[in-house]
């Protein structure tokens, strides 16, 4: 399927996420550019189970009707959607062995600079801004995250997303 005229250009395809063996691979990669995922699609069912989930049904959301009046020509995807999406389109850019356990550790900062339309593609760009030991035999890896769409210049979301990883 071809992207709209007006969509991102399509960079090469991820073969395989990167792949960080324990803990010594993953202090290994302080620096690294992950690249990016393939692209996901952001449907009105989608937002709207995100909806019932939340209980956030702003029509903004949930009503094309009304959305289509509305500031963004139609309904768009609830800002936290596009954060939860962080978790699955994460596993597409890196896979870790060799550890008993991995947290969601929290977020140093997101920001959500554009809208996501329904019907737009997302797609994850990482990188591995920072990798340190912590206590209890693991390490603490911060990352930055843009989250890009088919639709604009503008990322939709920009966060700095914080893991630990323990042995």
């Amino acid at each position: 399927m071809n992207p709209a005229p007006d969509a991102a250009p399509e960079a090469a395809p991820r073969t395989a996420p990167h792949v960080a063996h324990g803990l010594a691979g993953l202090l290994a990669l302080r620096g690294t550019d992950l690249g990016h995922t393939g692209w996901t699609g952001i449907t009105q069912g989608r937002v709207d189970t995100f909806a019932d989930a939340t209980d956030d049904h702003q029509w903004i959301h949930t009503d094309p009707a009304r959305a289509a009046d509305g500031p963004f020509g139609g309904t768009i995807a609830h800002g936290y959607l596009t954060l939860a999406l962080l978790i699955p389109l994460f596993s597409e850019l890196l896979t870790i062995d060799g550890v008993k356990m991995s947290v969601n550790y929290g977020l140093n900062k997101v920001r959500f600079p554009a809208p996501v339309p329904v019907g737009a593609r997302l797609r994850l760009r990482g990188v591995v801004a920072d990798v340190t030991e912590v206590k209890g035999d693991g390490v603490e890896m911060t990352l930055d995250f843009t989250m890009e769409t088919d639709r604009g210049e503008k990322p939709a979301l920009v966060a700095q997303a914080v893991y630990r990883h323990y042995a």
